[in-house]
């Protein structure tokens, strides 16, 4: 047998031994694929969804009330992972710990907290809160603005951001006499704006920042 004749026949014989090692690798790809996907999901939906709440809340003002909603997410832990509305009564329900009071608290608060009771169950867990939807922080506008009605609000706001928000004021307004009504525990209080000095930088009359439920009139 010639020489040639012989190194074709060692190139085959390698062939021969290396094809069901690569079928194998081709049969086992599809399963390693599913795995790494299954793997990535829960961290691909918690990127979704904090993307998504970059436009809902900022986390280090915001301040979590009755009808928002959270989407709670323990690290390695699926089950307690999960999407939560804040009740009226300003608490959320999670397995294991059960009631938690989330209203008046920024995210970054609830995580510490949510850090602490989960810690008599998880060995050393890691907690995201997000606020998917901002619903409680919202302010009403009536009289000359373009756009009065109920304005939901994501960050703190002042009356002069709310005012841009509200597409500024009709030719009619009287800037001089905006009136803000105020109701905190329990009792109602009317704060008057004089617009104009606010804008012109008066000391006397600093920009007000809004709370939840504040009732903003501007006169004709």
């Amino acid at each position: 047998m010639g020489r040639i004749q012989i190194a074709g026949l060692v190139v085959l014989a390698c062939c021969l031994l290396a094809f069901p090692a690569f079928v194998g690798a081709q049969q086992a790809s599809p399963g390693a694929e599913k795995a790494e996907k299954r793997a990535a999901a829960p961290k691909a939906e918690l990127q979704a969804k904090q993307a998504t709440a970059q436009v809902a809340a900022d986390s280090g003002s915001y301040i979590i009330g009755p009808e928002d909603v959270l989407y709670i997410y323990v690290w390695k832990e699926e089950n307690l992972s999960r999407t939560v509305p804040v009740r009226m009564d300003g608490m959320i329900s999670i397995p294991l710990v059960d009631d938690v009071k989330a209203a008046g608290l920024t995210p970054l608060q609830l995580k510490e907290l949510l850090l602490a009771k989960l810690r008599e169950f998880v060995d050393t867990p890691d907690v995201t809160v997000i606020v998917t939807e901002a619903n409680s922080y919202k302010v009403y506008v009536q009289g000359e603005v373009r756009t009065p009605g109920v304005i939901r609000l994501r960050t703190e706001t002042s009356l002069v951001q709310l005012i841009v928000l509200a597409g500024g004021f009709t030719d009619w307004a009287d800037r001089k006499k905006i009136t803000i009504i105020r109701k905190e525990g329990g009792k109602e209080s009317r704060i008057r704006v004089n617009y104009n000095k606010i804008i012109d930088g008066d000391e006397g009359h600093p920009d007000i920042i809004l709370k939840s439920g504040d009732i903003v009139i501007v006169p004709n």
